[in-house]
């Protein structure tokens, strides 16, 4: 089969690999029929990745249709379309039939596409471990690109915000509007949020947030305007989606006493200067992490379902898998509007 291999810092090919098979009854095997390119993908993509190996397959957004199952597969069969959620577990632990497999106590948490022991989405077809509980079928009211965006984009984004406090009446900043973090502007508007920030130094992407009512600003004016704005009290609550050093410490300007900051953006610091006598003298609540996405799926499948969240709307580009290194190259460089990148298979 086809899919993309990571070959090194900017070397992502389309080439040939072995075709998945069945290394476990729990397993399945999936077609791909869309997958996405994720903005922490772009951390592999940039040499910055989890693993120091190169030549698998990348990518842990995808969609696709079940072709074969193993012999203890009960809740899936060929021919069902299923979403594949990107974190994985064991399925069977308590913390992964309550659908936090982050917190998988056989210690199988993983995900795809980060290194060579679970290889990624972004193929022409893949290995589902546990499938009966790391492949979701796609509900009805849902379409495949609504879907596609709920493996992990929306999931993570609405995970963020709630991990903020986001409370009716709360006023918020989202710091940097990727796709994930258009998405959480979303998901703070549907929290009840009041006011929403949204921080960005690509104009069309404050432009995008603007259309969702948020107030748009560029990094440099951010700090001025919401303290003038606030009148000194600043923020109820920060998302920070980017996972750089300078924009961590941009939260921490931005929140107001007793605030609370979320930071879902891939941090991959590892020592980082706390400013722990501020945090601690206003009373800050700092939440970092990963998400769980099956653990996110049960609220966001009505709000998506009735159109209150519309993920699919950040689609920018659709292309075929061949052409998966350009796709990965106009998504780093924020050419051509690249936003969201869909991948199909050709």
């Amino acid at each position: 089969m086809k899919a993309l291999r990571y070959h090194g810092t900017r070397d992502i090919r389309h080439e040939s690999m072995d075709d998945p098979t069945l290394q476990s009854d729990r397993d399945a095997i999936v077609k791909m029929r869309s997958c996405a390119i994720c903005g922490s993908d772009l951390h592999i993509f940039h040499g910055h990745g989890f693993s120091t190996e190169t030549g698998f397959c990348v990518g842990h957004e995808a969609v696709g249709e079940v072709v074969e199952v193993g012999r203890a597969v009960t809740r899936l069969k060929a021919g069902d379309m299923v979403m594949i959620p990107a974190s994985v577990g064991c399925g069977a632990c308590r913390s992964c039939l309550a659908g936090n497999v982050n917190c998988c106590e056989s210690g199988q948490g993983s995900c795809y596409g980060i290194s060579p022991a679970l290889q990624g989405l972004q193929a022409e077809a893949f290995r589902i471990p546990a499938a009966d509980a790391n492949a979701v079928k796609i509900p009805d009211g849902l379409s495949e690109e609504q879907a596609l965006m709920l493996t992990d984009g929306m999931a993570t984004a609405w995970f963020g915000v709630r991990q903020a406090d986001v409370r009716p009446g709360a006023s918020v900043a989202v710091i940097g509007l990727g796709p994930i973090g258009l998405m959480a502007v979303d998901s703070a508007f549907v929290m009840g949020a009041h006011r929403v920030y949204a921080i960005d130094p690509v104009p069309e992407r404050r432009a995008l947030a603007a259309q969702a009512g948020a107030t748009a600003l560029h990094p440099d004016e951010a700090l001025e305007t919401i303290r003038e704005q606030t009148q000194g009290r600043k923020l109820d609550c920060v998302v920070e989606v980017v996972g750089l050093d300078a924009t961590l410490d941009m939260a921490w300007r931005l929140v107001g006493r007793r605030g609370t900051v979320s930071a879902i953006g891939v941090h991959q610091t590892r020592r980082y200067a706390l400013p722990l006598e501020r945090l601690f003298a206003h009373g800050v609540t700092f939440r970092t992490g990963t998400c769980s996405v099956s653990e996110e799926l049960p609220a966001l499948f009505p709000l998506v379902a009735s159109g209150r969240l519309r993920p699919e709307r950040f689609i920018s580009h659709r292309m075929p898998l061949s052409q998966g290194a350009q796709a990965y190259a106009l998504f780093d460089a924020r050419e051509a509007g690249a936003l969201k990148m869909v991948l199909t298979p050709d």
